[in-house]
């Protein structure tokens, strides 16, 4: 079983990361709260590996801290949640934003997360709010993604998300205007934020 990469990061996207060690690439699945705090390529980063194991496939999902590879396993205990749809939550939330809706029982904010329908988010308040009670969800400021493509980013993960590719440049154009700024993190919110407006939403069933 894998449970971490050491390498040097040779390519980056926002749903997934190339790794060469020692000469082998791994191609690994990330949340993109990891892919903003993430270097510059060619930097060596250490990342934290969770191994999904099926019959015809071996996944790799990475993470830059313990505290969200351990929030990433415990979405896995909700009934209907795969790797997949928690590696979406956990893109679509962050961790901050996830334990007080969880908490609370706010299945309205948890169902603007493409992928998570009303049973998915009960299921979830149910099954892990017990667990919560001890998670403190106290700031964690990620890196700033460079600015250079940070739009074209945005939009990518978006689409990666669940978006239609004329929404999620729609949203990113908005949020740009609003915001002003060229944070892939703050702008990625700022999107989503628009996108999770009834009147714009546009995410694919």
């Amino acid at each position: 079983m894998i449970g971490q990469l050491r390498g040097r990061l040779t390519d980056k996207r926002p749903n997934q990361l190339l790794v060469d060690v020692g000469g082998v690439g791994y191609l690994v699945a990330v949340p993109l709260s990891t892919y903003a705090s993430l270097g510059d390529l060619h930097t060596e980063v250490t990342l934290l590996i969770h191994t999904h194991v099926r019959e015809d496939a071996l996944t790799l999902y990475v993470f830059l801290s313990s505290r969200e590879k351990h929030f990433f396993e415990m979405l896995l205990g909700a009934s209907g949640v795969g790797p997949s749809l928690a590696l979406k939550i956990l893109s679509g939330m962050s961790v901050e934003e996830l334990v007080p809706a969880i908490r609370t029982g706010d299945v309205a904010r948890l169902t603007r997360i493409p992928g998570v329908g009303r049973k998915t988010a009960e299921r979830m308040v149910v099954e892990l709010k017990d667990k919560l009670e001890t998670v403190v969800v106290a700031g964690e400021k990620p890196a700033a993604a460079s600015p250079a493509g940070v739009e074209a980013d945005v939009v990518s993960a978006l689409i990666n998300l669940g978006y239609e590719q004329r929404a999620a440049e729609s949203a990113v154009s908005e949020a740009k205007r609003t915001a002003g700024t060229a944070n892939f993190e703050k702008l990625l919110r700022a999107a989503l934020h628009g996108l999770s407006a009834p009147q714009t939403r546009k995410a694919v069933g």
